[in-house]
C-alpha cells in the first residue's frame, strides 16, 4: 500500500494505545480482551473521525477551502471533531445537526458534543429527522459561495474513499502493534454506522493479506443495508488507492442485532456495557456507537462465539462526550 502518496495533514496522536481488558477477560472468562484507544486520538477529547479528517482536511486545503461543511445527528462525534479540525487549521465550519431520536431535552440537545461544537466556533443549524442531508449540505454551500466562501463538503462519518484511508492506515498501524507486541490477534471488533472506519479496515487488512477477521457491530441499519453500505465504500476506496485484483465480499461482516429501537435510542445492553467498562476497566465508551459495539462483543463473548485462548481486539472508537448528553439513562439525574 503507497499511503504516501495520498496528502495528509497531521491532527492526531497516533499511533493509539493497543491496551489489555485483564480485568474484563476475568470477568466474562475469557477470550484475552484488548482495546484500540482511538478514543484517545487527541483532538477535542479524540475518536475515530480524527483519522479521516487528516486526510479530508488535507484535501480541503488542497482545493483552497476556508469554510467545511458537515452533517451528523444531534449528539455527532463526526460534527464535533470536524469542527475542531476546522479550527485548528483557522478555518471556518458550518454543521447540520439532524433529529434522530425526537429527544426534546436540554442535556441531549445543548450539551455533550453540541456544547463543544459551539465552542469551537461552529455555525450550528437543526434538520428534521429523514432529510435529505446531503442536499441540504449542497444548498448551503451554494449559499456560502453566493456570499463569497469557498466551502468543502464532508459527507456524514467523512465516510467516502477520502476518509476512508484513515482506516486503511489504521489496519496498518494495529498489525504493526502487534509485531511489536508478540500479539496474534485472532479479532477485530467495532461499532459500525456510516460505514468508513469499517470499509477502511476491510481494505487495509485485505491488502495486507492478514488474517485478523473482522466484526462491525452496527449501531444504525440492518445487516443486509449495513454490509451493502461498507462494501460499496471498500471497493471504492480500493479502486481510489488503485489496488490489483477484486476485494473480498466476504471479508465484510456486520452484527446488527444490538441496534435496539434505533440510531441513538438507548438500550439496556448498552447501557451494562458503559457501566462495565468504566467500573473494570476505567475506560468510558459512548451510549451510541462503542457502548452498543462492546454491548454486541460481550453478548457473543456469553454465546460462546470465541475461544478462550483466542485475542480480541474491541476498537474504541471514542465519543464519551455523547455520556453528558444522555445523563439521565444512567440515573445520574437528580429527581
Amino acid at each position: 500500500m503507497e499511503l504516501a502518496r495520498f496528502p495528509r495533514i497531521r491532527l492526531g496522536h497516533f499511533p493509539t494505545p493497543l491496551e489489555p481488558m485483564d480485568n474484563l477477560t476475568r470477568l466474562l472468562g475469557g477470550p484475552r480482551l484488548w482495546i484500540k484507544r482511538d478514543d484517545c486520538t487527541g483532538l477535542s477529547s479524540g475518536g475515530n473521525k480524527t483519522r479521516k479528517l487528516e486526510y479530508l482536511m488535507a484535501e480541503a486545503l488542497a482545493q483552497k477551502a476556508d469554510t467545511v461543511i458537515t452533517q451528523g445527528a444531534t449528539q455527532s462525534n463526526h460534527a464535533r471533531q470536524t469542527v475542531a479540525a476546522a479550527a485548528k487549521l483557522g478555518m471556518q465550519s458550518h454543521i447540520l445537526l439532524e433529529d434522530r431520536t425526537g429527544y426534546t431535552q436540554f442535556n441531549y440537545l445543548e450539551n455533550g458534543n453540541v456544547l463543544l461544537d459551539r465552542l469551537h466556533g461552529a455555525t450550528v443549524e437543526r434538520r428534521a429527522g429523514g432529510s435529505d442531508m446531503q442536499g441540504e449540505m449542497e444548498t448551503v454551500a451554494k449559499q456560502l459561495e453566493r456570499n463569497g466562501r469557498r466551502p468543502y463538503v464532508i459527507p456524514g462519518g467523512g465516510s467516502n474513499p477520502v476518509g476512508a484511508l484513515g482506516y486503511v492506515n489504521a489496519a496498518l498501524e494495529l498489525v504493526n502493534q502487534s509485531v511489536e507486541l508478540g500479539l496474534r490477534i485472532d479479532h477485530l471488533v467495532h461499532a459500525t454506522g456510516s460505514s468508513g472506519t469499517q470499509a477502511g479496515l476491510v481494505v487495509g487488512l485485505q491488502a495486507m493479506q492478514s488474517k485478523i477477521q473482522l466484526l462491525g457491530i452496527g449501531v444504525r441499519a440492518p445487516k443486509e443495508k449495513q454490509e451493502s453500505m461498507v462494501y460499496d465504500l471498500a471497493c471504492r476506496t480500493w479502486a481510489h488507492m488503485k489496488l490489483k485484483g477484486d476485494l473480498d465480499r466476504t471479508s465484510v461482516l456486520a452484527n446488527c442485532d444490538y441496534v435496539g429501537d434505533g440510531y441513538g435510542l438507548p438500550t439496556p445492553a448498552m447501557v451494562e456495557a458503559v457501566n462495565l467498562l468504566a467500573k473494570t476497566e476505567g475506560i468510558l465508551l459512548d451510549p451510541v456507537y462503542s457502548g452498543k459495539g462492546m454491548a454486541g462483543l460481550i453478548d457473543l463473548i456469553r454465546k460462546g462465539q470465541f475461544a478462550k485462548d483466542q485475542n480480541v481486539v474491541f476498537l474504541h472508537t471514542g465519543g464519551s462526550v455523547t455520556l453528558f448528553g444522555y445523563p439521565d439513562i444512567f440515573g445520574l439525574v437528580p429527581t
